[in-house]
């Protein structure tokens, strides 16, 4: 599970929905939740949250993905480890706010042509991070 920890900074509500704002050393994150500031205290402006996501749901590409893609929790950083299995790779980004580690195929691997060093974009979906205080 990948974890980084910023400071909310809006909250935009709608009904029971709220999509959360999140600071992480400068990067902006986005997560949606069912929850508001009504019914979960912990959702206020100003309070240090963990950001939780799993490897699976981290979609990796090359710097000009911003351009052809809607995901806006984008996270650059250099390809610092790739453990290859037969079918699945683990790739671990070295980022100004951490590491973030994506499990993506071996063949998209392969068809990237990712190797350590190499300049690459993690983007993760703003329902699929978790806040917790």
């Amino acid at each position: 599970m990948n974890s980084l920890t910023g400071n909310i900074f809006q909250i935009d509500t709608e009904d029971q929905l709220s999509l959360v704002h999140v600071d992480v050393g400068g990067y902006i994150f986005k997560s949606i939740l069912l929850e508001t500031p009504n019914t979960a205290d912990y959702l206020r402006e100003g309070q240090r949250v963990q950001l939780l996501f799993k490897e699976t749901e981290v979609v990796l590409g090359k710097p000009d993905v911003e351009k052809v893609v809607s995901m806006q929790n984008r996270v650059p950083g250099q390809v610092a480890e790739i453990k290859r299995g037969a079918l699945l790779s683990e790739v671990t980004v070295s980022s100004e706010i951490g590491a973030v580690r994506s499990i993506i195929t071996t063949g998209s691997v392969d068809k990237l042509n990712l190797s350590p060093g190499e300049a690459v974009t993690a983007l993760i979906k703003t329902n699929e991070i978790m806040l917790a205080p």
